[in-house]
């Protein structure tokens, strides 16, 4: 949600290159699959559809973004059990414990969100540190930018 905040309606269909993803795509992407994702696992996710338009305003795909994370955590914490999550499912053709599901969800998001930060940054946009500081919080601090 961080970076979501730093996007402006302006930079959602911005992009350098042919091949990659416009910012707005991107965040659409990573809202709809908590959904997706999650709805194969046998939970009921409130959300977007996988097949729904990109909408054309950010604050929108925030807003969803936000409603489908809170029902994750609201179906997860009141459905599944650890031991609920040693139980196997199909998913995309390969048998995954439910837990692992979590995990690649997690690391689903993890990975676009670092597609994102590249983006933005290409668009002139502000990130934020994710998992450690950026080069822009070390300047905040009176510090010195790690090389």
């Amino acid at each position: 949600l961080k970076l979501f905040r730093n996007i402006s309606n302006e930079a959602l269909n911005k992009k350098d290159h042919d091949n990659v993803r416009t910012i707005a795509v991107l965040v659409w992407h990573i809202t709809i699959t908590i959904r997706e994702m999650m709805g194969k696992a046998g939970l009921e996710i409130l959300g977007p559809e996988e097949n729904s338009n990109v909408p054309r305003n950010i604050e929108k795909m925030i807003t969803a973004y936000e409603n489908s994370s809170k029902s994750l955590f609201d179906e997860v914490k009141n459905l599944w059990t650890d031991e609920v999550l040693l139980e196997e499912l199909n998913m995309y053709g390969e048998n995954w414990k439910k837990g692992t599901t979590l995990s690649i969800l997690i690391k689903h998001q993890a990975h676009h969100r670092g597609q994102l930060t590249v983006l933005m940054r290409q668009a002139g946009l502000k990130v934020t540190g994710i998992y450690g500081p950026i080069k822009e919080d070390w300047t905040e601090w009176n510090m010195p930018a790690k090389e």
